[in-house]
């Protein structure tokens, strides 16, 4: 079965800066960007799609420190800055980027959110019923 294009990575232009190093963790195994942005609650496609939409020197600032809040092995404990710099040269260039799990929602998006709405109102509805009837 194919993924849909909101979970392919295929076609997004943040790839290279996503999956690139920042180092390695206290275990030798190597921590990526989307991996270190997700252990600290970020969404790794918006954060990238944010800083993307930066000038390369604000994007390296903005990026400092999160890396800095990152648990992992580095040559010097205060190269955040150019650890960032190192990896905003992989965004593309200051333009508009949209993130694989944001791109095509539009309707089919909406749809489902109704869809749910629909389904909780009426889960309520029945719950509520329940206790009616239990009450009676």
């Amino acid at each position: 079965m194919a993924l849909s294009v909101r979970f392919s990575l295929l076609h997004s232009d943040l790839n290279d800066f996503l999956y690139a190093p920042i180092g390695n963790e206290q275990n030798g195994m190597p921590l990526s960007v989307v991996s270190g942005l997700t252990r600290l609650g970020l969404d790794p496609w918006e954060e990238a799609a944010r800083l993307a939409s930066l000038p390369k020197a604000l994007a390296a600032e903005a990026l400092a420190p999160i890396i800095a809040r990152l648990p992992f092995d580095r040559p010097e404990r205060s190269d955040h800055i150019g650890i960032s710099r190192r990896l905003v040269e992989l965004l593309p260039e200051n333009q508009a980027v949209t993130s694989p799990g944001r791109q095509q929602t539009g309707a089919n998006g909406t749809k489902f959110l109704q869809t749910m709405q629909t389904v909780l109102l009426l889960g309520c509805l029945a719950l509520g019923v329940a206790i009616l009837v239990g009450a009676l």
